[in-house]
Order: structure tokens, then C-alpha cells, then sequence
């Protein structure tokens, strides 16, 4: 077992993992820096989907790249209706304890799987991931940390979210027939993360108000992106 692919399946999980245990241990009251880290997790994914995934799946000429990147694009698009938005930092918190959120938990475990189909390809993607994971999991503990299930159960759904992309992982390695259209998976994940790191960028910059903290967050993400 290769380097490349033990950390397709550990990285993912110690992102999400670092994430919920950060938004246990520090519950931020106000959210500055989760908004840093999104701005610098959608900055790195957007750098390595044009740096490392883009130029792959266009060297192919016969291969029709903007199709299936646009089905990624609108496949996100609905899986965020399902979300409400939160793979970009939107909580969605409410002052009592609410029923558990079903189709924003599938929508999420979705998207985590099928974004670990490509990981043991591109290791800048792993690294990209990892770092993604971390506000994602501290978003997805705030939103199921406030419903009215127990805490065992609680626990055992941000366990299994942390478990999604290396399983997405795991069924690429072992699934030949994902295999036989591994460049179509690439170019669906790489519309997906277009339209999440994009979405994340846009948001992170509400009111379009110079800041230099994110102006040099966004630019330091982009440069670890190009030589990851």
C-alpha cells in the first residue's frame, strides 16, 4: 500500500474530524474565522481544480470535459438545494434544539462520497480536501450538535460523515466499472468544486469591502495550491 493511497483515506477523515472537534472545543461565538478558513479552503480547492484537475481532463481531445464539468456544476447545485448551502459556511442555527436535518445529512454524505472517487489520483486533491473538511466539519457539528437526538446519536452521524470520502475512496479502488470512466468521475467532481469554491470566494466577500487579512488568505492558498 503506496503513500498516495493511505492518505486518501486518512486525510479526509482527520479534516472533518479536526473540524468537529474544533467547533467543540472553541464554539466561536462569532464567525471571522470560520470565514477565513472557508476563504482559504475554497482559494485552495478552486487552485488545484485549475492547476492540477483541469489540464488533466483537457488533454484529451476526444474527451467532451465541459459536459460533464457542467453536469458537476448543476449535480452541486442540487445537492446544495438539499444542503441549504452548507459546504460554503451557511449554519443555519437556531436558538432551540430542532429535528434532525435528514436530507441536509444525505446531501452532504453524498457529495463527500463522490468527491473521494478521484482522491488516489491527484495528491494536491487530498491535501485540498483535508483542508476543506475542516470547516465543513465544524459547520455540519453546529447544525447537528443543536438537534434534539441523543448525543450518542449525534456522534455516530459526524462519524459517519467523517467516513464518506474515504469510502468514496475505497469504491473507486475496488469497482471496476467506476475505473472505466474515471476521467467522466474527474470532470464531474472538478464542476463541483468550481461551483463550491466560487460560491465560498463570492460569499467569504459579502459587502465587497477590501480586507487584507482574506485578500492575503486567498493569495497564499493559491500559491500553496499551484505547487502542491
Amino acid at each position: 500500500m503506496n503513500i498516495l493511497y493511505s492518505l486518501s483515506f486518512i486525510l479526509p477523515f482527520l479534516g472533518a474530524a479536526l473540524g468537529m472537534f474544533l467547533a467543540y472545543v472553541v464554539l466561536p461565538k462569532t464567525p471571522n474565522g470560520l470565514k477565513l478558513i472557508l476563504a482559504f479552503s475554497g482559494a485552495l480547492l478552486l487552485g488545484i481544480t485549475i492547476f492540477h484537475l483541469m489540464p488533466e481532463v483537457f488533454s484529451n481531445k476526444e474527451f467532451e470535459a465541459g459536459i460533464w464539468i457542467t453536469g458537476g456544476i448543476i449535480f452541486q447545485i442540487l445537492l446544495e438545494y438539499l444542503s441549504l448551502g452548507t459546504e460554503h459556511g451557511h449554519t443555519h442555527l437556531k436558538e432551540k434544539e430542532v429535528a434532525f436535518p435528514k436530507m441536509l445529512f444525505i446531501s452532504l454524505c453524498l457529495h463527500a462520497f463522490v468527491e473521494g472517487f478521484p482522491l488516489q489520483q491527484y495528491s494536491a486533491l487530498i491535501w485540498g480536501i483535508f483542508i476543506h473538511k475542516i470547516p465543513i466539519g465544524m459547520v455540519l457539528f453546529f447544525v447537528i450538535w443543536n438537534t434534539n437526538n441523543s448525543k450518542a446519536n449525534k456522534i455516530l452521524f459526524l462519524f459517519l460523515f467523517t467516513l464518506m470520502s474515504p469510502l468514496g475512496s475505497v469504491a473507486f479502488t475496488y469497482l471496476a466499472s467506476l475505473k472505466t470512466i474515471e476521467t467522466s468521475i474527474t470532470a464531474v467532481v472538478i464542476g463541483m468544486l468550481l461551483h463550491i469554491s466560487t460560491t465560498i470566494l463570492f460569499e467569504s466577500n459579502q459587502g465587497h469591502a477590501f480586507n487584507i487579512r482574506k485578500l492575503v488568505t486567498i493569495l497564499s492558498a493559491f500559491t500553496i495550491s499551484y505547487f502542491l
